[in-house]
């Protein structure tokens, strides 16, 4: 992380400094062109503005492009901290966090209070009238207040709910019939259950720690994964490197073989068909330095920006040396994978979810049951102090009953949707299972030869530079034909190419691995163990 953050302060500091020295520029040099170059408008004024013109070229060399140099591990470190990947990486776990969070939250004693501080009405209704035995309109106005606070309490065995409140109402009546009521419960204690119907507490503790864990899961594979991408994007920069500098140096061997091709015509040493085709060279070799010199812009600006870097930044790479001998299991990486890879988390949920459903829909298709039950005091009277005095006791039992009669199969339909749709989960989620495992074996057994792959390819690099300078001397000398000279060149490049390759493939294969165990094979340890996640940040 020291790396990475001192990158990034190096870079927004040159900016910095590039717009002041922008600013001190045009304080101190307001003159013309041909002020400067005159040697007798140099006055006391002028010479002190150049002399500061020279001291801040000094001091502040390289402005229109800022150069870093970076390795792998540098380049992956940068990617995780500051990459718009990265950031993306953070927030979903942070939303999976909250998630849980409310979850938890949800398990205990919530306080609500319930109001309903004014409600005037003025109407006219019908009432009955014993006197005249008969129904009569009257006009009315009333005021209404209520307030309720109530505690409550899921338990999630039953699936039901406790609630303990208390409520307090208010209500005056104006006109030729003017009353003021109070009504209060100064406590009660109830209790709601669903008798024979769908809990979903009982699935959500299956269900919610799970999705945790697979969200603390995913953002260190997610973080793998940015390492896999900075990888790659790393080594298309080195290869880039290595094709422009190949073409740069050949751009200079070859306008250097034309002129002693030209020497050995004269004393006939070379026919003039092989002067051509020396001279053809140099034209091809021009054409492919300018092709790699914008291969190696794009693949600059294009590990800049997934870095989140400045665009116009010059980035080198520097490529890893031959990497340690590892050989890892495929038993262990298997068996790792099985514990830590999100994707098996993800399976074991969905099929969680279907199961859930299932219960649903199965409970749903019967009849529903519940009863709501409470006991406790309350109290109405014209003062608001008496309506605390001697209360009553308040007891009430209710049981609700529903029960479907004819829906056409609506509820069976919905039951045995959801007990197929449990069927394909379970076969989903098994062929995902085998082909992750798959994944696994496979990169476990790529990587395990990958690193002979790199011995072989750093020897044949070393032998093909050996050869291409042997048989350039050898061409200078006369002892070699330009057919040769252009074959030992192809070599050399080819196998440039082929050790740079290499050294990818181990590498995203060494990553990839990372990424499907969540393990570290080199250190011995799980990835998991490393980081500390918390709704503050994550490290």
């Amino acid at each position: 992380m020291k790396i990475c953050h001192y990158i990034k302060n190096t870079v927004i500091v040159r900016h910095y400094l590039k717009n002041c020295f922008q600013y001190l520029l045009n304080i101190l040099l307001p003159i013309d062109k041909d002020t400067i170059l005159s040697p007798l408008s140099f006055g006391e004024g002028a010479g002190m503005r150049l002399l500061l013109l020279f001291l801040s070229f000094g001091a502040f060399p390289a402005f229109a492009q800022q150069r870093i140099t970076l390795d792998l591990q540098q380049t992956i470190a940068l990617a995780n901290d500051s990459s718009l990947e990265a950031f993306r990486t953070k927030n979903m776990y942070l939303a999976g966090y909250w998630e849980y969070r409310t979850f938890k939250a949800n398990r205990l004693p919530s306080l609500t209070l319930n109001m309903t501080p004014a409600q005037y009405n003025r109407d006219i209704t019908k009432r009955y009238d014993s006197g005249q035995d008969l129904d009569i309109y009257r006009s009315q106005q009333s005021f209404y207040a209520y307030g309720n606070l109530a505690v409550r309490q899921n338990f999630d065995l039953t699936g039901g709910t406790f609630y303990l409140d208390t409520e307090l109402g208010y209500m005056r009546s104006f006109g030729g019939n003017q009353y003021t009521q109070f009504t209060s419960v100064p406590v009660r204690l109830g209790y709601s259950q669903s008798l024979v119907g769908y809990n979903p507490f009982r699935w959500e503790r299956k269900i919610e720690p799970l999705k945790y864990e697979k969200v603390k899961k995913e953002f260190i594979y997610n973080a793998e994964r940015v390492s896999e991408q900075a990888t790659t994007y790393f080594f298309a920069l080195a290869m880039a490197q290595a094709e422009y500098d190949l073409a740069k140096e050949n751009a200079v061997s070859t306008d250097t073989l034309y002129r002693i091709g030209m020497q050995r015509l004269k004393i006939a040493a070379i026919s003039r068909a092989d002067l051509l085709t020396l001279k053809l060279d140099v034209v091809n070799a021009r054409n492919t330095l300018q092709n790699a010199t914008s291969a190696l812009k794009r693949a600059m600006f294009s590990l800049a920006s997934f870095l989140n870097l400045e665009k116009n930044t010059e980035i080198k790479a520097v490529l890893p040396g031959r990497p340690q001998s590892l050989v890892i299991p495929v038993d262990e990486a298997l068996a790792a994978a099985q514990v830590n890879n999100p994707q098996f988390l993800g399976l074991r949920q969905n099929v969680l979810e279907a199961e859930q459903n299932v219960d649903k829909t199965k409970k749903e298709s019967r009849f529903n049951a519940s009863i709501n039950a409470s006991v406790g005091f309350n109290q109405v009277a014209e003062k608001f102090g008496e309506a605390y005095k001697s209360p009553m006791q308040q007891e009430m039992v209710s049981v609700s009953v529903s029960i479907p009669l004819i829906d056409w199969g609506v509820r069976k339909g919905k039951y045995n949707m959801a007990k197929n749709n449990l069927n394909v989960v379970k076969t989903s989620s098994r062929q995902s299972e085998i082909s992750i495992e798959e994944e696994v074996i496979m990169t476990v057994a790529d990587f395990n030869v990958q690193q002979g792959l790199v011995t072989s390819a750093e020897e044949a690099l070393d032998l093909a530079i050996l050869a291409y300078n042997e048989t350039r001397q050898r061409f200078i000398i006369g002892k070699a034909d330009i057919n040769s000279l252009t074959l030992s060149l192809n070599r050399q490049q080819e196998a440039q190419r082929n050790y740079i390759s290499a050294l990818q493939d181990y590498w995203l294969n060494y990553y990839k691995i990372r990424k499907l165990t969540l393990h570290d094979f080199a250190s011995g340890f799980s990835l998991s163990d490393k980081f500390e996640f918390s709704a503050a940040g994550v490290k």
